[in-house]
């Protein structure tokens, strides 16, 4: 058993939970808060979905203590808050249920959609819903649900809420490459192209930092770095279809289990020789999930030894829209970054050790793979802890 101080719904707790226990149980068996439905357990269907620290999150495949610290917040945890009635009014009014079981996954989900994007049309509720599957109702009454309240708060002087994160979705399907210049959002923290002066990532993006070291000195390797066909056989799934120095054109494929992704899309690159840092800007979409990713990956050379290897920081600020954002906000796709930006640094090393053929070169991210390798290093990292 483990100490857990947490809290749910505004009340602090301070519990004995079992390291293996997903919030979900630990939600409906010890806080007897049943509101919170169970259905793929995979994170899949979105009807546990919470919201943690302000964020939806799939409860069934968070480990509770991973919450130490955090505010919880259930389907029970609205019982005064005037969003969360006019949309408990709004499902009633549009017939925006059926069996029900859906259902507090739907609120809360569209409790986040309303906060962030208070100004979203149909188009993007549905989008934004991807996440969240229902088996009776055909979204329609759900959909309608939302729209009303966005609606009416727009029509209320100074009842609308305010946005949280913009800018606005791109509208109509996704196209195989977009450009960089009209699509890709910059946010505050890649305004300079260093690693070591970053301000905190715009509103709505996620970050990941690390750094790995290089046995070359600081010039081969800035010179490595910028041969972009070689450091694109070290990205794993990454494959570079053309470019011209600074404008790339390519996708990168992922595979989870038996579903395959992948993302076409443009990035510019900027180099900076004096400063030996850089700055990658990007994005792209997938036309089967519907999904999008947008980011920007800052990096600097350091010398390391006396000048005989190279401290290599890197930093990413990324932002996913579509059905992958549920995932991303649950850090299932941070751990998938942050093992693939390890996976790089590693093949980066054998080409500076002279070798030819980096591991991945050519081969698709297996995030299947990495994530199970993500959650067994949480795990023995709280067993440590114990």
């Amino acid at each position: 058993m483990r100490r857990l101080a947490l809290e749910v719904n505004g009340e602090a707790l301070d519990v004995q939970v079992e390291p293996r226990t997903h919030l979900a149980d630990f939600l409906r068996e010890q806080c007897h808060l049943i509101g919170t439905h169970l259905g793929c357990e995979h994170g899949v269907c979105g009807a546990c979905t919470v919201l943690i620290d302000g964020a939806p999150a799939r409860s069934c495949i968070t480990y509770a203590v991973a919450c130490e610290g955090s505010s919880v917040r259930t389907v029970e945890g609205f019982p005064d808050d005037p969003l969360m009635t006019r949309l408990r009014e709004a499902f009633h009014r549009e017939h925006a249920l059926q069996c029900g079981y859906c259902t507090p996954g739907m609120l809360i989900a569209a409790y986040d959609i309303v906060r962030r994007r208070p100004a979203a049309d149909e188009a993007e509720i549905r989008l934004e819903l991807a996440g969240n599957l229902c088996r009776c109702t055909g979204y329609v009454g759900i959909v309608s649900a939302i729209k009303r309240v966005i609606a009416e708060a727009s029509a209320g002087a100074g009842s609308a809420p305010k946005p949280m994160a913009p800018p606005a979705l791109p509208k109509g399907p996704l196209p195989r490459f977009t450009p960089v210049a009209s699509t890709v959002p910059r946010p505050a923290a890649a305004a300079a192209a260093t690693a070591d002066n970053l301000d905190a990532p715009a509103p709505g993006w996620m970050r990941v930092s690390d750094s790995f070291t290089v046995g070359r000195p600081p010039a081969e390797v800035w010179s490595m770095l910028g041969d972009v066909a070689r450091m694109a056989g070290c990205m794993p799934g990454a494959v570079l279809d053309g470019h011209d120095g600074s404008q790339l054109r390519g996708h990168l494929n992922v595979r989870m289990g038996p579903i395959r992704s992948s993302f076409s899309g443009t990035a510019v690159l900027e180099r900076d020789d004096q400063r030996l840092s850089g700055r990658l800007t990007g994005g792209g979409g997938d036309s089967r999930s519907g999904s999008r990713a947008d980011g920007t990956v800052v990096y600097r050379l350091m010398p390391q030894g006396g000048g005989s290897s190279t401290l290599v920081s890197v930093t990413m600020d990324f932002r996913l829209q579509g059905a992958l954002a549920q995932f991303g906000r649950s850090g299932i796709v941070r751990d998938l970054i942050g093992r693939t930006v390890a996976e790089f640094a590693q093949n980066i090393g054998r080409l500076a050790a002279g070798q030819t053929a980096p591991a991945s070169a050519g081969r698709e991210i297996d995030a299947g793979r990495l994530v199970v390798a993500s959650l067994w290093a949480r795990l023995k990292a709280w067993w440590s802890a114990l």
